[in-house]
């Protein structure tokens, strides 16, 4: 197969190495993975508005913006004595991978849904990482409580277990209506619910954290009552 030709991700590539190079960008120079993790973070959030507007040249923006995190990251660490690792080493692990994950396209697995991919998914992932020994090992608790929470519900499922009733908390949670018969509708129900915590000197985000850190606690306590068994 001829490799194709990228011209202007090649000239990207090398205006990144250019600017971090001696003479280049002092500012650049001066960057480390830590610095750089608080504008990782704000691009993903700005293409995620990007793609949520639906507007392409923000997007084509917003997704240059991520791409170039990507590769200053990897130029940084082929310059960064004890790393020693390259685009080219991120590139050729992530096909590896890639390929490995998806026996059914590259191997003599087969997969008609959706599903049965998310099944070979666990499967691999489970065997790269045999040092895991519960479902929300490696899941990233720095993610906002939203997505955390609904990650962490994802993950528990497998291991069968579910948040348990509060005592404290009324029979409906949002705000004693009836349940939203959409995302529309749950949107306007969680930002009520948020309008009426911050109206009572309640955070919300912290809210919602510490009770994602007492179910997980809960996950991890089944996990340790039941014998060991395949984990992702």
């Amino acid at each position: 197969m001829t490799a194709a030709a990228h011209p202007a991700l090649d000239e990207l590539i090398a205006t990144v190495a250019l600017l971090r190079a001696p003479g280049g960008c002092p500012w650049d120079a001066e960057q480390t993975h830590e610095s750089l993790v608080q504008y990782l973070v704000e691009e993903c959030w700005e293409l995620i508005d990007a793609i949520e507007s639906g507007d392409r040249a923000e997007m084509i923006e917003e997704l240059g913006d991520v791409l170039y995190q990507v590769l200053f990251h990897a130029d940084l660490a082929a310059h960064t004595p004890g790393e020693d690792f390259d685009l080219e080493d991120v590139a050729r692990h992530m096909t590896a991978k890639m390929v490995a994950r998806h026996p059914h396209v590259f191997g003599d697995r087969e997969a008609e849904t959706a599903e049965d991919v998310v099944g070979f998914w666990d499967e691999l992932k489970a065997d790269e990482k045999p040092h895991r020994t519960s479902v929300l090992d490696g899941v990233p608790m720095g993610m906002p409580a939203l997505a955390l929470a609904a990650k962490v519900l994802t993950k528990a499922e497998k291991a069968g277990v579910a948040p348990s009733a509060s005592p404290h908390a009324p029979a409906d949670p949002l705000l004693g209506e009836p349940f939203p018969a959409d995302e529309a509708e749950l949107g306007e129900a969680l930002l009520r619910l948020v309008a009426e915590a911050r109206g009572r000197g309640l955070d919300a985000e912290r809210a919602l954290r510490g009770a994602i850190r007492g179910f997980t606690a809960e996950v991890r306590a089944a996990e340790a009552s039941t014998p060991p068994g395949p984990r992702e």
